[in-house]
């Protein structure tokens, strides 16, 4: 708990040093626009005034000339009319400034609410990539600490125990050995997922059929694939990726199949060209993905709440594997419920 709010805090205080410095960036340019404004302002205030009184002194000279010339008339003092003129443009100023002043103070208001905003926003994937880092850590314990938590206690027990025989300290050998494989694989996909972030070797066109046939003897190999009927119906064509990672990224999906899938059901491969792109549907019988798991089943060690019973092995890293895969190969991948039950996993080739 106090990890979570030391986490909360830590962004709230980010979320207000970003606002301010927002805010005063808009501070700077309501100041810069205003004085500029003004300034140009007075500018042409004063070269209205100029211009006016030359006009007006032109008018009544003229208007003198064209009179009898008598001592009766005589042009408008400059200095009364200069004058009359300053006091204008003194209330206008004074309007001008009123006006500067209250559209700063609504622009301010309205900048310090959507600043905050803004840094909220700016922050939200920080926070959401952090919020992952923190889960896919706590995860990665679990994970590592589960498998050596079962070989402690079972050596400890068998250490325990006074008299052994050989097909018991075997079999305590055997255990070990299954939870040291279980450890192997997380560290090989953890590998995997880092070097696939790297980058991958040089594409090639690839024949589809092969890369699902290839991926499709990998699956039947795993656990519990025997009884699972494979079926394929891919339309002939070439693709542009890295022919390996491509059967691996598709091996880890069919694995998924035959987990979540029935043990007798079938398990659906089909491919076909859609809008200059070949796409691959990997499709299983089984409950489908929980609508809140849905966004998140190709995070890092993520799992739903059904996929962490004790029924289904695995770390929660293939899917995310996949998923780093695809980007690599410049495809896409996601899932969805399919209409008449069951998970879809769907790979969009170029």
């Amino acid at each position: 708990m106090q990890l979570n709010l030391s986490r909360t805090d830590l962004f709230h205080s980010a979320r207000l040093k970003l606002t301010g410095f927002y805010f005063a960036i808009l501070v700077i340019f309501c100041l810069l626009l205003t004085f500029g404004v003004r300034a140009v302002t007075d500018h042409e205030l004063s070269r209205g005034d100029d211009a006016q009184r030359g006009t007006v002194h032109r008018l009544f000279q003229r208007y003198a000339d064209l009179g009898d010339g008598g001592p009766s008339f005589a042009p408008p003092n400059d200095h009364d009319f200069a004058t009359a003129q300053q006091r204008q443009a003194d209330a206008t100023r004074q309007r001008l400034n009123r006006d500067f002043i209250l559209i700063d103070i609504g622009l301010l208001g309205l900048g310090a609410v959507l600043s905050y905003w803004y840094a909220g926003r700016t922050l939200r994937p920080i926070e959401q990539a952090h919020e992952q880092q923190k889960r896919f850590t706590s995860d990665s314990s679990h994970e590592l600490r589960t498998p050596l938590a079962s070989m402690r206690l079972e050596n400890e027990v068998f250490l325990r125990q006074k008299h052994f025989s050989e097909p018991e300290a075997r079999q305590l050998i055997a255990s070990n050995l299954e939870e040291v494989d279980r450890l192997e694989k997380l560290a090989s996909n953890l590998l995997a997922l880092s070097s696939y972030e790297r980058g991958l070797a040089a594409h090639a066109p690839t024949v589809v059929g092969e890369l699902v046939a290839e991926a499709v003897t990998r699956a039947q190999r795993a656990e519990g694939a025997a009884t699972v009927a494979f079926t394929q119906e891919v339309t002939p064509a070439m693709v542009d990726v890295n022919r390996e990672s491509l059967i691996e990224l598709l091996t880890i999906v069919l694995d998924n199949a035959v987990k979540y899938g029935p043990k007798n059901g079938p398990v659906e491969i089909t491919g076909q060209l859609q809008a200059e792109r070949y796409v691959v549907t990997v499709r299983d019988h089984g409950p489908g993905i929980q609508e809140a798991d849905l966004p998140h089943i190709f995070e890092r060690m993520y799992r739903g709440d059904k996929a962490r019973s004790s029924k289904v092995s695995g770390h929660g890293i293939g899917l995310s594997l996949a998923r780093q895969i695809a980007v690599a190969n410049e495809a896409e991948l996601y899932a969805r419920n399919a209409p008449g039950g069951g998970a879809e996993f769907i790979l969009s080739l170029q």
